[in-house]
């Protein structure tokens, strides 16, 4: 499978599940649902997730290249933001390195289809 196609569906499928089940995400995350905001903050999230995965794989050329960076861009952020959650002592330690591989590969994954394309 093109590595593109393949990492925007992961992209599409993590934001369907954290658009129709917050929860479940939050659990499968390791996350504290205990916050009244979380389902908001989720959807959010879920809804461009399904939006940068579907317009990414529909968009041809020069517009797939501009987004597949704006993935990387988006993928970096979140391995960044596993890194904060490690020194803040936010969320347990194993979760937040899992946050960081998982975004980082996210990153190889984008690159090395950037550098195929």
């Amino acid at each position: 499978m093109d590595p593109v196609i393949g990492l925007n569906v992961g992209r599409m499928v993590v934001g369907a599940v954290a658009l129709s089940k917050p929860d479940l995400l939050a659990r499968l995350l390791g996350l504290d649902v205990s916050n009244a905001q979380w389902p908001y903050i989720s959807r959010m999230f879920g809804g461009r997730e399904i939006a940068l995965g579907a317009v990414t794989i529909l968009a041809k050329g020069t517009a797939r290249r501009n987004l597949v960076a704006a993935g990387i861009t988006v993928d970096a952020t979140d391995a960044v933001s596993g890194l904060l959650a490690l020194r803040e002592k936010s969320v347990n330690p194993v979760l937040a390195g899992g946050l960081v591989v998982t975004g980082l590969a996210a990153v190889a994954t984008g690159a090395g289809g950037l550098r195929d394309s």
